[in-house]
């Protein structure tokens, strides 16, 4: 019986994605129509055209400096992955698993541990490890369901770790828009993705999806691998020798040690100043951390800039969309309307109407998990709510740091089933969205009441605190 249910949930869910890729625009598109929305709206409350247009104009470029470090996540992520010690490493854990089954439930526990790391470098590790694993045929693997797992770290936990861009952003005020920073002040990691609560959260989901993971894997028999669904292989090909004499530095060690020496040490000065935790909540040192290493993991300069080549058409998503997101969020907060309030003030107001202390992280959970599904980016996502958000939260008086978890972890449901963000891995795998989607619906049919059910359960033991400005 539980074999049939299965079989339903799952064609359930490739209806779903079906129907989702045949209609569903890109997702550049939510974004336009977001700003559209929002200037509409701006009017209607009463703003001029003209404070309307220039709050778009002059936010739109206002998330540069974000923008780039979002690209460098990706980038950074997928240089170490795909470093060579980093492959010899995935082909070693490849020889672990002794069934079908339990190779997919390592995807799925390796893919979220790095996650909380870094969501970019997941979903590339988690990807390869399923391609090593793939060639191991008499695992009797399905290739769907692996790649299913792969993704569980950007579907389930990647927020609740230091790749979250909502926690990192707050933890920045060079980062934050001056709106959002006046509302909030800084929240340091200490008060949002260290918190014990937040921990307990991210445990509780890393246990359920494994769970999941193992009762949803088709028997051997049922399996499809990747010969099967004709997934070819696309490892990409060893280092060819260099043909001219100009070459010689881009093949020698030589500049990828003395570049990396310079970094370790700059890392070292940092590190050894400030508190371990401020540091690496420094998106700058952050991604500086991860190409160096990645630098260094690579050798050879041709290595890295093969691997850079590669990562970058992953971060077409976040350069175009990401501007849009600067111009919502200075239409929401920078346009005053009648009696100069503006439209993230008019939201805050709301939200305290609909909501209690206590049943605020219920109601934006599903609030934020709902937008997702139509704007599928972490950062540029929070840039938008955050200034009517947190406002409310501070009427309210909900701690604003678990204000932030509640974010990170409602954001990731819709990551579970929309396929903005599976596009990296997914190119890794030779796979659509509809070949994964099928496994992670059920993933998304338990997370949504466990995790809004642990929001609202775990916020009832935070305590209300006033923003720290810098």
């Amino acid at each position: 019986m539980s074999n049939a249910g299965g079989g339903l949930m799952e064609r359930a869910a490739l209806r779903s994605a079906a129907w989702a890729e045949r209609w569903f625009p890109d997702a550049w598109v939510f974004a336009a129509l977001g700003i559209v929305i929002v200037a509409a709206v701006a009017l209607m409350f009463g703003a001029t055209p003209v404070a309307t247009v220039q709050a778009f104009g002059d936010g739109f470029w206002s998330l540069i400096p974000f923008t780039m470090q979002m690209v460098f996540v990706v980038i950074s992520g997928y240089v170490v992955a795909t470093a060579p010690i980093i492959a010899r490493f995935i082909d070693v854990l490849a020889r672990i698993p002794r069934t079908g089954r339990g190779a997919i439930c390592l995807v799925g526990l390796v893919s979220m541990l790095a996650s909380l790391l870094s969501w970019g470098f997941s979903l590339v590790f988690g990807g390869l490890l399923v391609r090593a694993l793939a060639r191991r045929e008499q695992l009797r693997m399905d290739y769907r369901a692996a790649g299913a797992a792969a993704y569980l770290g950007l579907g389930a936990v990647w927020a609740m770790g230091l790749s979250s861009s909502a926690a990192q952003l707050q933890a920045n005020p060079k980062s934050m828009p001056p709106g959002l920073l006046n509302i909030t002040g800084v929240l340091p990691f200490s008060q949002t993705i260290l918190l014990w609560q937040s921990m307990a959260l991210t445990a509780v989901l890393i246990l359920v999806s494994l769970v999941i993971c193992w009762f949803t894997a088709p028997s051997e028999t049922r399996a499809r691998t990747a010969q099967d669904i004709g997934a070819t292989d696309t490892a990409t090909s060893a280092l060819p020798p260099r043909s001219r004499p100009g070459e010689w530095l881009e093949y020698s060690p030589l500049l990828s040690v003395m570049l990396a020496l310079l970094g370790l040490g700059w890392l070292a000065h940092e590190f050894a100043s400030k508190p371990v935790v401020t540091a690496i909540a420094n998106l700058n040192t952050y991604n500086f951390l991860f190409l160096t290493v990645g630098l260094l993991l690579h050798w050879r300069p041709r290595s890295f800039l093969n691997a850079v080549a590669r990562a970058v058409p992953s971060t077409a998503g976040v350069l175009i969309q990401f501007p849009l997101y600067g111009g919502i969020a200075a239409s929401l907060t920078q346009v005053p309307g009648t009696g100069g309030v503006t439209l993230a003030h008019r939201l805050s107001n709301l939200f305290v109407h609909i909501a209690s202390t206590d049943t605020f992280p219920l109601v934006m959970g599903m609030y934020s998990s709902v937008l997702g599904f139509f704007v599928p980016s972490g950062g540029g996502k929070w840039l938008v709510e955050a200034p009517y958000v947190m406002q409310a939260a501070n009427d309210l008086h909900v701690h604003l740091g678990w204000a932030v978890q509640v974010y990170n972890a409602a954001e990731a449901l819709p990551n579970l089933i929309n396929p903005f963000w599976m596009l990296p891995l997914l190119g890794v795998l030779g796979l659509k969205a509809r070949d994964v989607v099928g496994f992670t619906f059920i993933q998304l049919v338990v997370h949504v009441p466990l995790v809004l059910g642990l929001l609202w359960l775990l916020g009832l033991t935070l305590s209300y605190v006033p923003p720290v400005m810098p």
